[in-house]
């Protein structure tokens, strides 16, 4: 039975199904007329012998050598645009695929581990029908000239079906042991990239801890497990090379004999001798197809990377979505649960953010601010309970317009574009150069923007940005969405005060009426909000104005000393916190 890697291959290797059946034809003829050939020539040696003269089968015989060679250069060149168009199927369905997943489910795989196999993998398994043509046709010439064998003389055909059961089984137990070889390579492969990723990604770090030396060892602690299953590739491929060798000397040895006391006899003409050393060689060609058995081994080790990718469910899309009602971005959380490892980032959580208000996230690392601001645009899914938009639920509305509702900006933006300004219009494609203009003075990036070598069309390759410079050009790219509903993950966190003061003041006005979520970790952040959350293990502990809880201790300490400095202080109360439950 075909597994999924497998019929994921077959459709890759059939997306032009023009050129994959000239292909396929193209490797019949050649298969087909390469058969031909030996009886071809056999039957010009005997014209040639018995008559003085062969041009009778001579001609036949070159419009054969001409078809096979027509037929070897048209499978090469429809065999490339195969692999080419397979690739390019394979690699956008995984790269939409992966982006499809969203975050929560996009984490399963390390970004090094998918570049390996969108690169590497899928590279080799758009082979996959050029690679099995060239097992087929092998195989095919084999039996077509083990039949030719034995219609040349019965004695020939017997003698070497007598060798082809222990080769048989050579083969078979190779294939399965390279195929299991070739996936725990690529794995191990793959785990050396992942953790030479993340060393790249801490190389200050590492350098300025002096620990280059053992940060090179723990990156290449799978390296003696990568060696030892390449040389046990290779003693694999060796033990079944000299069987091969040592069982094809035997067996055309054997043919060879029988053929030998067929002519002797006078049973065999002398170009029927040659023809059955011509189909001795085919035949012996099935033990040559070795190499062809490990590379479709390496073939659908790498498709079952592949598809261990492809497997991981998408987010759901509805099948007749609900438009949004019209509103100013009413956000409502019922019940929702989210679990990541087992454990609820978010538990049966109970929240409503008045359309046109500021809400303020705030809580202790790993509470779920972040998770439930994702929530909000689809980032992540929950996995019980539902999130409303304007009194509809997000998972019933169709991605792109809900995330044309949501504007996001984060703590380390993703400035993705050729140029400063596609930069912050890439959310907003149609945006004006105008637009972009007045979203970047929202987020105070003008200035520095201006002073860039082309200004807006600064390439972004070329364009150094600090950690501030970085979150102002992701806060401009939001101000440029049309949306109802601001999400900043704790995006100023690299901003002076003062700076970020303005900033919230621009965005306020900008987005005056429509609601803002803000992940808060400074506390003059969540002072300049309407209402705070304040999350605990997953839970709202309280919804209140910040001035309120600044009161309680509890809530005091979820900030650091620099913060507290930066807030008046009142004074403390033991005054019982106003729950959810009780609004």
């Amino acid at each position: 039975m075909p597994t999924t890697a497998d019929r994921m291959l077959i459709r890759a290797a059939w997306q032009r199904p023009a050129w994959s059946a000239a292909f396929v034809m193209a490797c019949a003829v050649a298969a087909a007329t390469g058969l031909a050939l030996p009886s071809m020539l056999a039957a010009a040696t005997d014209a040639v012998m018995r008559h003085g003269g062969g041009s009778g089968a001579l001609i036949p015989l070159a419009a054969v050598m001409a078809a096979n060679a027509l037929g070897q250069v048209t499978a090469g060149l429809a065999g490339a645009r195969c692999v080419t168009v397979a690739q390019s199927w394979l690699r956008s369905g995984m790269v939409r695929h992966v982006l499809a997943l969203g975050a929560q489910r996009g984490r399963r795989f390390a970004a090094s581990d998918l570049t390996s196999r969108l690169l590497g993998d899928v590279g080799h398994a758009s082979c996959a029908l050029p690679v099995t043509a060239s097992l087929i046709s092998g195989l095919s010439t084999a039996v077509g000239a083990v039949v030719a064998l034995w219609l040349i003389d019965v004695r020939l055909g017997v003698a070497f079906v007598l060798g082809v059961p222990p080769a048989v089984l050579l083969l078979r137990r190779f294939l399965v042991g390279s195929t299991d070889l070739h996936g725990r390579y690529q794995r191990t492969f793959a785990s050396i990239a992942v953790r030479l990723s993340d060393a790249l990604t801490g190389v200050r770090t590492i350098r300025a801890a002096g620990t280059t030396n053992r940060e090179v060892e723990r990156v290449l602690v799978p390296l003696p497990d990568l060696a030892e299953t390449g040389q046990a590739t290779w003693r694999l491929q060796r033990k079944a090379i000299w069987k091969g060798m040592a069982l094809m000397p035997l067996i055309e040895a054997m043919v060879l004999a029988v053929a030998g006391l067929s002519v002797v006899h006078g049973d065999m003409s002398p170009g029927q001798l040659l023809a059955a050393v011509g189909y001795i060689a085919f035949a012996l060609s099935f033990f040559g197809q070795i190499d062809a058995f490990m590379e479709l081994a390496g073939v659908r080790a790498s498709a079952r990377r592949i598809s261990e990718v492809l497997s991981l469910p998408t987010q759901s899309r509805p099948a007749r979505p609900r438009s949004l009602s019209p509103g100013a971005g009413a956000v409502a959380f019922h019940s929702v649960t989210v679990t990541e490892s087992e454990r609820h980032v978010l538990d049966r959580l109970d929240l409503y953010v008045p359309a046109g208000a500021s809400l303020a996230l705030v809580g202790r690392s790993g509470s779920g601010k972040s998770t439930l601001a994702a929530l909000i645009g689809r980032l992540v899914d929950p996995d019980q309970g539902t999130v409303l938009l304007d009194g509809v639920d997000v998972t019933a509305m169709d991605l792109d317009e809900l995330r044309g509702q949501i504007a996001y900006a984060f703590e380390r933006p993703a400035l993705i574009g050729d140029t400063v300004a596609d930069a912050i219009a890439y959310a907003h494609p149609a945006a004006t150069r105008a637009h972009v203009e007045r979203a970047a003075g929202t987020a105070r990036a003008d200035t520095f923007i201006r002073r860039l070598p082309q200004g807006y069309d600064t390439p972004l390759s070329s364009t150094p940005l600090s950690g501030g410079e970085a979150q102002r050009l992701g806060l401009a790219r939001a101000a440029a969405q049309n949306a109802r509903v601001l999400v900043l993950d704790d995006a100023t966190s690299s901003l002076d005060t003062v700076t970020e003061a303005q900033v919230t003041r621009a965005l306020t006005g900008h987005f005056r009426g429509r609601t803002r979520v803000i992940v808060a970790h400074r506390a003059v952040t969540a002072a300049r909000a309407d209402l705070v959350a304040w999350l605990e293990d997953g839970r709202i502990r309280s919804v209140a104005p910040h001035e309120r809880l600044w009161q309680h201790p509890e809530y005091r300490a979820v900030f650091d000393m620099a913060d507290a400095l930066t807030t008046t202080d009142p004074v403390a109360t033991t005054e019982p916190l106003t729950t959810v439950e009780d609004r």
